[in-house]
């Protein structure tokens, strides 16, 4: 995924309202759009540098979104993708290319399909020689201070009843006979393997661990990131 025009660098001033942030671009203090529900831990430190989509559509409030950040050298290394806007476009480009091998060989992707109660699936992969497949996408981009264990990518970074549902849901599609699967995109370039941040939803991680043993499947990528593009790279390991 390419952005469609330069984006525009910045320093952060402050992040607030979850969906809000002040950036100083070029000595002017812009009010961006974030589009991350999550608590951001280790991103939103002021002065950092961050890079921004601009809009000309003129119904919008905001022109510029947040995209990317260089986080402090304690919480990481390169860029980090924050916009959770992306990964869905981003999982079925790389689907549709063959990048991911187990999610390869389907004749139709569709998104963004009505199931379970009240949820759509993120990616629906349909073959007539095969089960559907149920594709899950949650953006990672939790990376704390190496705690011996290597450098984990982690989710969620607070707490999701709306993660757990999902989990619940794909769980059920496979009782139903479909094939279902649980993946994890991190917009980052820094990490070894992936865990849940147990410590921050317990909740979550038990939910993925009854799906998993429910038949639910798991994979993990890292993105390669700069400001001109974001693609997925590479799969890293799951540690649970």
């Amino acid at each position: 995924m390419r952005f469609p025009t330069p984006l525009l660098q910045g320093r952060l001033i402050r992040r607030y309202k979850r969906f809000l942030a002040d950036v100083d671009v070029g000595g002017e203090t812009m009010t961006v759009h974030v589009p991350n529900s999550g608590s951001m831990i280790g991103l939103d430190e002021p002065g950092s540098r961050v890079w921004l989509s601009r809009s000309d559509n003129p119904k919008r409030k905001l022109a510029c979104t947040l995209e990317l950040i260089e986080p402090s050298p304690a919480w990481g290394a390169g860029l980090v993708g924050v916009n959770t806007g992306h990964p869905n476009a981003l999982a079925a480009a790389a689907i549709a290319a063959g990048t991911i091998p187990e999610l390869a060989g389907y004749a139709r992707l569709r998104r963004e399909v009505k199931y379970g109660v009240n949820s759509r699936i993120d990616l629906l992969l349909e073959d007539e020689s095969r089960p559907p497949c149920y594709v899950e996408i949650k953006n990672v981009h939790l990376r704390r201070p190496d705690r011996g264990d290597g450098l984990a990518a982690e989710f969620p970074d607070c707490v999701t009843t709306r993660g757990a549902k999902h989990l619940a849901e794909l769980s059920a599609m496979v009782a139903q006979g479909c094939r279902a699967v649980m993946l994890y995109l991190v917009q980052r370039t820094d990490c070894a393997h992936f865990s849940t941040a147990r410590d921050l939803d317990p909740a979550y991680d038990a939910g993925l661990r009854r799906a998993l043993d429910s038949g639910v499947e798991a994979l993990c990528w890292s993105c390669a990131i700069t400001p001109d593009a974001i693609e997925l790279d590479r799969p890293l390991p799951l540690r649970l």
